[in-house]
């Protein structure tokens, strides 16, 4: 943390004083922890993902969702141990896996944390959402704790990726992290009738998000192409629908000043059927739009970390 080269920025911040690049100091900040129902059906499942959302983030897209988090809102800042009760109380809750999204800034932290909790009793897979922009040596250190991988694949084109991102080696930063994320977990595991989390719940792979953006559909289809070509049935692919133009946007970005359109989403799906596509996830209408932003509000998160200091769900803490 005192010259920090853990993501691709290597911005050499010294953040036990200060922030780096991706608005974090040392010490691990958590905006909400809940159950969550909106990721992909093997993910969330019925009863939901246990999902913990930090605040940051190294990437810094224009056109971030949780922009409100990710370049903003300060949350809650959490030591090890009172992470790892979140992560307990989660599991006592019924979430199907620990889903911790875009975290990358905090890897070594929440190994630490993640070592703990296996060791106080956590016993679902833990799922590591982030935004694919990651090192593959900060992803090593996560060897053997995380169970599930749920990056992004964002941009093929490097001009994309300087515009929207400031990050013109996105896809070669990305794919090189992806392979480390398939060699950790291997292929797609599901569980079956009778374990620790619902039937049909991943508990072992690498499922990769596309979101398709407006204007930019031969972007995805190189994406696509990429990922099927290279991987085949070894990952899981979602080629998702929902671009919701944030406020801000449309004056500095005009072409994402609008929703993608059904027409432009269903030439990308084509295209990935086309070339044999089978194994993964597409998305309906309606799925875009603001309804379906996390609420980051504080009082409700300041309530469960409360509730997380009862003693049932400390057994294993020291």
């Amino acid at each position: 943390m005192k010259n920090c080269r853990l993501c691709p920025r290597n911005c050499g911040a010294d953040r036990t004083k200060a922030k780096g690049y991706c608005l974090s100091g040392s010490r691990v900040e958590v905006a909400r922890a809940a159950l969550h129902f909106w990721e992909e059906p093997c993910i969330s499942g019925k009863a939901g993902a246990g999902a913990v959302f930090f605040c940051g983030c190294a990437l810094d897209c224009v056109f971030c969702q949780n922009r409100q988090i990710s370049r903003g809102k300060n949350g809650v800042f959490l030591s090890r141990d009172e992470l790892v009760r979140v992560f307990l109380s989660l599991q006592a809750q019924g979430a199907n896996n620990i889903n911790l999204v875009t975290g990358d800034h905090f890897i070594p932290q929440l190994a630490d944390a993640l070592g703990a909790a296996k060791q106080a009793g956590l016993v679902i897979p833990v799922v590591f959402n982030c935004s694919g922009y990651e090192k593959v040596s900060s992803l090593q250190l996560l060897e053997g704790l995380v169970d599930v991988y749920l990056p992004d694949m964002k941009y093929y084109s490097s001009a994309l990726s300087e515009k929207y991102a400031h990050a013109p080696d996105y896809f070669s930063v990305a794919k090189e992290a992806l392979a480390e994320m398939v060699r950790q977990t291997g292929p797609p595991q599901f569980a079956a009738e009778g374990e620790v989390v619902e039937a049909g719940i991943l508990k072992k792979g690498t499922l990769v998000r596309h979101l398709v953006l407006p204007g930019a559909k031969k972007d995805s289809k190189k994406i696509i192409k990429y990922l099927y070509n290279t991987y085949k049935d070894a990952i899981l692919i979602s080629v998702l629908n929902q671009y919701t133009p944030m406020e801000g946007v449309r004056g500095a970005f005009p072409e994402l000043g609008r929703p993608l359109s059904k027409r432009e989403y269903n030439e990308v799906i084509s295209f990935a059927l086309g070339l044999g596509l089978e194994n993964g996830y597409v998305q309906e209408d309606e799925t875009a739009g603001a309804c379906f932003i996390p609420d980051f509000e504080e009082k409700a998160f300041l309530q469960m970390l409360s509730d997380c200091k009862e003693d049932e769900i400390n057994g294993g803490l020291e």
